[in-house]
């Protein structure tokens, strides 16, 4: 059976009860001439491909404070090169439907490569698909990480697909010569227009693994729930997103989102130029990697102060966002579906001072705001979460990120000592978020315990 009917077979490897495919190209890699420009299909191949390894993230400085350090970046088994050459999908896809799980057990490597056609996966119809969004500040991070994982998933019928995209100065590096070269004179925003790329490919493909393509959940943590606001808000996704989770990054009014005109971000790319010497285009595309990554730390100590916070993200360029995030949220330009988003208590905005007088973030507030705004557009509104616990180890609560563990299954992987209520909580969230990307309602088919978020009960749910 052909996996990616337009490029050609390919075989991953075989985990058992799921098969996992690595490293699967959705564009060209952006690299030489393709340097910040728009992702491009990539070639077909002969024979058949083996999606058996992981391949690089995206050219980034490691994220090395407390607690990432430790939880996420510790295991050098989970190691990627980092490369310009980055643009690469994972996909999990189970065998099988559904099966009744508790347990949260990561899978061992098998190193058995394995095709469609030597595995057996009876099917009654297609699987949902998630499609995960990594966060990293637009700066870094990438698809594979040490708490990312697709058992949990398959073990519920739902296919993950995890996408590698560009960041930092690779990603959302604008610059007038850039703009001058484009038919629609923009620049900026490759990272977005790569994420859109492997979710066409998805939509394009995944009938070939089992998936819905009708039924594509998109995901994403601080940036990455940025970078699904942004693909909800943009005319370019069309009609290939059925569902979106925005965790710690989706708001409405108040937040993480930053509205920053092209002109303005093309000043920071001309910075960058001159921090680097460069007196044209093609002198910025002759520039080594390590020669970008080296002057990106200079821009940063430079432009920070001026931008006041970081730059290197989303930009409103006309093209992949037509205006701000909240005007188009105004506008009703953000995509009728099913929404289920929130934050964790220790997350970013949060203040010691604002949890001794018990107040609320700005990012929590949004989260509300952003469900009652659906309800005001005419919409169904949102489900919203406070992921509450304070993970087992250390006294830093739960912190921006700290959910990812529990929602990914993968508890097993880390160092911290769990207690049963964490295995439990990681199985309620793994519930309500395979349920809410089968069907729309976090609750499935059993009591109603979580409620849409609306003016008249603004209920948030606590996970804890």
């Amino acid at each position: 059976m052909s996996k990616a009917p337009q490029y050609g077979k390919m075989e991953g490897v075989d985990k058992g009860s799921y098969i996992e495919y690595r490293g699967v190209p959705y564009a060209k890699p952006p690299v030489g001439d393709l340097r910040w420009r728009a992702p491009q299909e990539p070639d077909a191949w002969e024979g058949i491909y083996q999606a058996v390894d992981f391949k690089n993230r995206c050219v980034q400085e490691d994220h090395l404070a407390p607690p990432y350090d430790r939880d996420f970046y510790s295991n050098p088994d989970f190691a990627r090169p980092d490369d310009e050459d980055c643009l690469y999908l994972q996909i999990w896809v189970p065998k099988s439907g559904p099966k009744h799980v508790e347990g949260t057990v990561s899978g061992t490597h098998k190193k058995e490569a394995v095709s469609p056609e030597t595995a057996e996966r009876p099917r009654q119809k297609k699987l949902p698909v998630a499609f995960w969004i990594h966060g990293g500040a637009f700066l870094g991070g990438f698809s594979s990480e040490l708490e990312f994982d697709g058992k949990a998933y398959c073990d519920r019928g739902v296919i993950l697909v995890s996408v590698e995209y560009r960041c930092n100065i690779f990603g959302f590096f604008a610059h007038p010569w850039l703009s001058a070269e484009n038919e629609r004179g923009i620049s900026g925003n490759y990272g977005i227009l790569d994420q859109i790329a492997a979710l066409k490919w998805v939509y394009e493909n995944i009938g070939a693994f089992g998936g819905d393509r009708d039924n594509i959940t998109i995901f994403g943590q601080s940036a990455g729930a940025m970078s699904v606001q942004t693909l909800v808000s943009t005319e370019l996704t069309g009609g290939m997103i059925a569902k979106a989770i925005l965790q710690s990054g989706g708001s409405y009014g108040g937040g993480l989102h930053r509205d920053i005109p092209l002109k303005e971000q093309e000043q920071y790319g001309e910075l960058f130029a001159e921090i680097l010497h460069a007196d044209s285009l093609e002198e910025l595309r002759a520039k080594t990697m390590e020669e970008i990554q080296s002057a990106t730390g200079k821009l940063m100590e430079k432009a920070m102060p001026i931008a006041k916070g970081l730059f290197l993200t989303p930009t409103l360029d006309g093209h992949v966002l037509d205006g701000g995030y909240y005007e188009l949220m105004d506008a009703g330009k953000i995509k009728d579906i099913p929404y289920l988003l929130g934050t964790t208590r220790d997350d970013i905005l949060v203040t010691p001072e604002m949890k001794e007088k018990g107040e609320f973030s700005e990012l929590y507030q949004g989260c509300i705001a952003f469900s009652q705004k659906l309800e005001e557009l005419g919409r169904n509104p949102a489900y919203v979460y406070y992921f509450t616990r304070n993970l087992p180890g250390d006294d830093f609560g739960a912190w921006h990120s700290s959910e990812l563990w529990y929602m990914f299954g993968t508890l097993d992987r880390c160092w911290r000592p769990w207690e049963e209520r964490d295995r439990e909580l990681s199985a309620r969230m793994l519930y309500y978020w395979t349920d809410f990307m089968k069907t729309g309602d976090p609750n499935g088919a059993g009591k109603k315990v979580w409620k849409p978020c609306t003016r008249e009960d603004p209920e948030v749910f606590e996970l804890c």
